[in-house]
């Protein structure tokens, strides 16, 4: 059964499924939909043309669907499509996309902590951890296992890829690629993100691969095609590691890599 408190606003045309619970003094717009088990903590907000998964937990004073900053919004109904087994933790804000008929989207088992902000339009795959005080600007896509250290801000239309790190207080202005680690204002590519992997299963094998693959990228200061280019003459070019890399440095880019 779904528990609503009594000092509860929630609009009658808001769907909340099975297992729904709703904190005093909460608010659920009327274009929501939350699926089963998802807990609003007492004072949150969700709002807009938010749809959301199982399971996730929405903290006190998070607002979740908010309009999208962006001054080109000419109205409409943009939206906020977010998975399973998120947590939103204090203060966070998410943000709808801008145009009519898209959507922001947020994936499964993120860790999204206190005072942090995914923009309009942005793309934020699965397992990712954004520590306190992290931002997203408007259009930024994150790879999967992705870590935004506290205070970091990704720049509108950057790429964050899969298994990377940038560090506290960075500024990234251009692409990261995977399994990488940025820091500095602006953020310049410095190691891999040795501790990452680990966690998530890679190899010794497949690390020191990743490492290789940063020393001929950075160490030897190639440019992007002559980079791509060795990367494919590598022995090793079928492995998970560089075929990620290669996708990455090969797909279309606004802001070009870090």
């Amino acid at each position: 059964m779904t528990k609503i408190h009594p000092t509860a606003i929630v609009e009658s045309t808001a769907e909340l499924a099975d297992g729904v619970e709703i904190g005093a003094y909460a608010y659920v717009g009327g274009c929501v939909k939350l699926g089963a088990g998802t807990v609003v903590a007492h004072h949150a907000t969700v709002d807009g043309k938010t749809v959301m998964g199982e399971n996730n937990q929405i903290f006190p004073y998070a607002f979740i669907g908010g309009k999208t900053h962006d001054l080109k919004f000419v109205g409409g109904e943009p939206g906020l499509v977010i998975g399973n087994n998120n947590v939103f933790r204090e203060y966070t804000t998410v943000h709808a996309a801008t145009k009519d008929g898209e959507n922001t989207i947020v994936g499964n088992n993120n860790n999204i902590l206190a005072y942090s902000h995914i923009a309009h339009d942005c793309r934020v795959g699965d397992f990712i951890v954004m520590s306190s005080h992290a931002a997203l600007a408007g259009h930024v896509v994150v790879g999967n296992h992705a870590v935004i250290a506290w205070s970091a801000g990704a720049h509108q239309f950057t790429r964050i890829g899969e298994y990377s790190m940038i560090s506290a207080m960075t500024k990234q202005v251009k692409d990261l690629p995977p399994f990488f680690i940025s820091d500095g204002n602006p953020a310049e590519v410095c190691t891999i993100n040795k501790i990452n992997m680990q966690r998530n299963g890679f190899s010794t094998e497949e690390i020191d691969i990743a490492y290789s693959a940063f020393k001929l990228i950075y160490k030897h200061r190639l440019s992007r095609p002559n980079a791509i280019t060795l990367l494919h003459e590598r022995p090793d070019a079928s492995s998970r590691v560089i075929s990620a890399l290669i996708k990455f440095m090969e797909a279309p880019t606004e802001r070009g890599l870090a």
